[in-house]
């Protein structure tokens, strides 16, 4: 392969890879019938909660879904850190993520 080609090949690629969406395509039906985990906390409004520090759970519904897909997969990462989150978001699929967010995004 010369060099032309590869360059080319590669600009190939990285043009499929921009045209790709950010994250899959949420159903938010599915998104409701996953929502158990969530609503322990975000379920409740005004809840607090002391572990690890006493702070205020955000409220999900209305909340813009590229947001939320990005959040969960920061704390699936551990780029996010809140030991039950990360927890949580360890167990989801990409689609679990995108279903949630498109479930919430619609509240």
């Amino acid at each position: 392969m010369n060099i032309r080609s590869f360059t080319i090949a590669g600009l190939s690629a990285a043009l499929s890879i921009l045209a790709a969406p950010l994250h899959a395509e949420g159903d938010a039906a599915a998104g409701k019938n996953k929502t158990a985990m969530c609503a322990g906390c975000h379920g409740i409004a005004g809840f607090h909660t002391a572990y690890p520090e006493v702070y205020h759970v955000p409220k999900l519904g209305g909340q813009n879904a590229g947001y939320i897909v990005n959040a969960l997969k920061e704390y699936k990462a551990g780029d996010r850190q809140h030991p039950t989150m990360k927890a949580i978001a360890a167990s989801l699929s990409e689609q679990d993520m995108a279903d949630l967010a498109a479930y919430y995004s619609g509240k």
